[in-house]
């Protein structure tokens, strides 16, 4: 039997509940989605609850009289009063930076602007947790784009204070974003605003099914070996020029593995193979060249004997007078 779909309703009436036992720590993230530790004054410990928990629990509560609605992101259409939930495991960057704020918290650094610089911080996310009874701690997450607007510099900002301006006093300033945008509760992550989490996260569902099945043709097709932490769907998603260029590929017709080691060898490139023979694939540049290899973009010109990448293919129609082949 199926697992029910999280119920985003039952949550925040759990939440709403126990909202004066719940605890909050704040972490930033940057564009690579490297955590880190900040802390905040108690006299913000209010404001903390307040902008990250309590507008969220509030926002379903009140809606759902109001005919909210919790529907699964993958189906999303932008409708008016739905909600998306979808799984955390579907999301990459946001399950890597829930495994290293759960599992390398020790790890984590401060944030401190002489040691990190503001403009790379990408988000914000707040971790709640609370006593579960006979479960034990229970945790969940609210997270929040942070864009370059809503930061202010000291070295470059003025105060006003009563009818005069005065030099700045602290060495950033934010503008906390106030509008609710994704929680991740347990392993599902309910998306309140679908532009923003897919702008946080950097997810893009249709590229990412696309991705998803274009690699299992050249898992089936090719042997690959990646390395630890990168899969092979991943590393197409992220690279959009480059999922075009295998989505326009019949897989199935592109030359067989051995045909594709001897023209990487013949074009003298670093494509690394393991004991077994697998296509080892590091990073983005190991799996740009294997996909060049397979659309067969690599030539030695028989003018000069230099090699070359095609960057765009042509086709060019028979020359004047030959009749066309085959």
């Amino acid at each position: 039997m199926e697992n029910e779909p999280f119920d985003v309703f039952l949550w925040a009436n759990e939440i709403d509940e126990v909202k004066n036992n719940v605890s909050a720590e704040l972490f930033l993230f940057n564009k690579n989605y490297t955590p880190y530790k900040i802390k905040y004054s108690d006299k913000l410990a209010g404001a903390v609850k307040a902008m990250f928990m309590q507008e969220a629990v509030q926002f379903i509560i009140k809606e759902a009289d109001k005919g909210l609605e919790c529907r699964e992101y993958e189906k999303a259409d932008g409708e008016e009063k739905v909600i998306y939930r979808t799984s955390l495991s579907n999301v990459g960057r946001a399950e890597t930076l829930i495994h290293l704020i759960e599992k390398e918290y020790k790890d984590i650094d401060y944030f401190s602007e002489n040691e990190y610089d503001f403009k790379k911080v990408k988000g914000i996310i707040a971790k709640f947790t609370y006593p579960g009874g006979d479960e034990g701690v229970k945790t969940f997450y609210i997270a929040k784009l942070l864009p370059a607007s809503s930061a202010l510099k000291g070295a470059t900002s003025w105060e006003i204070n009563g009818e005069s301006f005065e030099p700045f006093s602290a060495e950033i300033a934010l503008k906390m974003p106030d509008d609710n945008q994704v929680a991740i509760v347990g392993d599902t992550i309910i998306v309140f605003n679908q532009a923003k989490f897919e702008n946080l996260f950097q997810y893009d569902f249709k590229s990412q099914v696309i991705a998803d099945a274009k690699a299992r043709e050249l898992s089936e097709k090719y042997r690959l070996s990646f390395a630890e932490g990168l899969t092979l769907n991943a590393l197409l998603a992220d690279k959009k020029p480059l999922l075009k260029k295998v989505q326009a590929m019949d897989i199935a017709e592109e030359m067989p593995q051995d045909k594709l080691l001897e023209y990487a060898d013949e074009m003298q490139l670093e494509l690394m193979t393991d004991d077994d023979g697998s296509i080892i694939i590091m990073d983005d540049k190991d799996l740009a060249m294997f996909v060049n290899l397979i659309n067969e973009d690599y030539f030695i010109s028989p003018v000069n004997g230099k090699r070359y990448e095609i960057k765009s293919k042509k086709l060019l129609g028979e020359p004047d007078g030959e009749p066309p082949r085959g």
